[in-house]
């Protein structure tokens, strides 16, 4: 019997050196195929978005994001699993396009994350086209002000942001019904750390990020700065060692001379998380995650927890995390902490430190629980009523 082929379709190739927006992906992918699902994942890539190792503009062939894409799938499997769309149509590196058609045409279905794919012959050949809205809050807000129409033409809509809907989420849901679902991490390639921990508290993450604060119903939603900005003194008072590997622009000089002065120490990402192996080993590596959110996850509720912080669980390394109303969704207070204030910031750290192999061992739990992809993509499956 012939395998179904489920379609993912994302941004990587314009990514490159990121390796934890990488794992957001080949959770999936290689969740799926777990599950005796073949997987094709779709990608485009535009030679004015190509650079070489020095900056300067390349030929896509000598790019960084291409080596980058080709590297990611060779080190996971995934060669003969994808189609790269170069220059708009020009070409393809992977499957044809003829072939991607082929696949389409008897997929179980499309995954489009955050409305990625538009190419209106793959839209129209897939039998079931699923919106998954990994960013929540922004899609919606800009949808409901008419700055983008990224849900048009999808069959489902599934989001990460667990409380949209609910009555205390202010995620507008733009007359749509949604499935929401948790991230899902592939175990067996997240297995427990059995190393001590090299690293302090640790996070990977954008001071900014791509998208801009967005102006919505009268209020600002911001960014992950706007909520860093309240926990600044964090080191000082927990007295307890915070390694950042922090993608921040050295003209935001005023924030850089903050964390300096505050004990945050800034690890170049590059080397701390430049590809998925780099940045397995230092979420391994780590004692733990310190998660503070983008301040639009906060202040919307929508329950938004991080990919990243659920592979810090998955390899029994405890996380405190900034709650944006995932408390309510799972287990806190052992290998999961939530906090909401600067005070209760430092006394997860101190309850973390007094406890910490009960603490390692509960995160493993909490990922199995409810993270492990086996059940969350069944279940996800089950919603969109595929067997």
């Amino acid at each position: 019997m012939t395998k179904k082929t489920i379609l993912i379709a994302g941004s990587l190739a314009q990514r490159p050196r990121i390796g934890g927006h990488a794992w957001v992906f080949l959770q999936y992918l290689l969740g799926f195929k777990r599950l005796g699902f073949e997987v094709l994942f779709l990608d485009s890539l535009d030679r004015d978005m190509c650079c070489g190792a020095d900056g300067h503009a390349c030929a896509v062939e000598d790019s960084v994001q291409l080596r980058f894409f080709l590297e990611v799938m060779e080190a996971h499997g995934l060669n003969g699993s994808f189609a790269l769309n170069i220059n708009r149509g020009e070409r393809t590196i992977g499957l044809s396009g003829a072939e991607v058609l082929e696949k389409a045409r008897h997929a179980a279905f499309l995954l489009n994350v955050m409305g990625f794919l538009t190419d209106p012959g793959i839209l129209a050949a897939v039998p079931k086209r699923v919106f998954l809205d990994i960013d929540p809050g922004f899609g919606q807000m800009w949808h409901d002000l008419r700055l983008a129409t990224v849900f048009v033409g999808h069959d489902h809509y599934v989001t990460i942001g667990e409380n949209v809907g609910r009555e205390d989420c202010s995620v507008p849901v733009c007359g749509l019904e949604w499935i929401t679902t948790p991230q899902p991490v592939v175990l067996d390639s997240w297995p427990v750390s059995g190393e001590e921990p090299r690293y302090g508290l640790t996070s990977v993450a954008s001071w900014r990020g791509p998208f801009g604060p967005i102006e919505y119903r009268g209020k600002t939603y911001g960014l992950r700065v706007h909520e860093f900005r309240k926990f600044m003194a964090l080191p000082k008072l927990a007295a307890e060692r915070f390694e950042l590997a922090l993608d921040i622009h050295p003209v935001e000089t005023n924030d850089l001379a903050q964390l300096r002065d505050n004990n945050w120490t800034l690890v170049d990402p590059l080397a701390a998380a430049g590809d998925p192996a780099a940045y397995q080993e230092f979420v391994r590596g780590s004692r733990g995650e310190v998660m503070i959110a983008k301040n639009l996850y906060v202040e919307t509720r929508g329950g938004w927890f991080s990919d990243r912080s659920i592979c810090y669980l998955a390899s029994g390394r405890p996380v405190l995390a900034q709650d944006t109303g995932f408390s309510r969704n799972y287990p806190t207070g052992k290998g999961l902490i939530a906090f909401t204030t600067l005070d209760e910031a430092v006394a997860g750290v101190g309850e973390i430190r007094a406890n910490y192999r009960d603490h390692c061992r509960a995160a493993r739990e909490i990922a199995e629980a409810y993270f492990d992809s086996d059940k969350v993509l069944s279940k996800l499956l089950g919603e969109l009523g595929i067997a």
